[in-house]
């Protein structure tokens, strides 16, 4: 059983910046893939990015390729996502995810945070 908690929301203005953070609590951090997903007011999940257990392979989601960089401290049981030039569009509920295989789809994650809001203004 793994609980994640996530931090760093908050508001900011369109072209700032923002990171998030996610704490790990239980099991062993390094077998799992972690996610980022985010969700907007009426619209679905989606996915945002993606890195397996040692870090050494990485995705994202056209949307934020170029401005979002995913990271991971097994030591700490921490993944984090930096986020630069952010748009209006990026305000959204964001998630974190972990599973042992993980994916792109909210489907493939088994464990989930409770949210944290980032709100970007024009």
């Amino acid at each position: 059983q793994v609980q994640l908690v996530e931090s760093g929301g908050g508001l900011v203005q369109a072209g700032g910046s923002l990171r998030l953070s996610c704490a790990a609590l239980g099991g062993t951090f390094s077998d799992y893939t972690m996610g980022w997903f985010r969700q907007a007011p009426g619209k679905e999940r989606e996915f945002v990015s993606a890195i397996t257990w040692y870090g050494d392979r990485k995705y994202y989601a056209d949307s934020v390729k170029g401005r979002l960089t995913i990271s991971r401290d097994n030591a700490k049981n921490m993944v984090y996502l930096q986020m630069s030039s952010l748009k209006p569009e990026d305000t959204a509920v964001y998630y974190c995810a972990a599973d042992r295989l993980g994916g792109t789809g909210s489907v493939d994650y088994a464990y989930w945070g409770q949210g944290t809001q980032v709100t970007v203004s024009s």
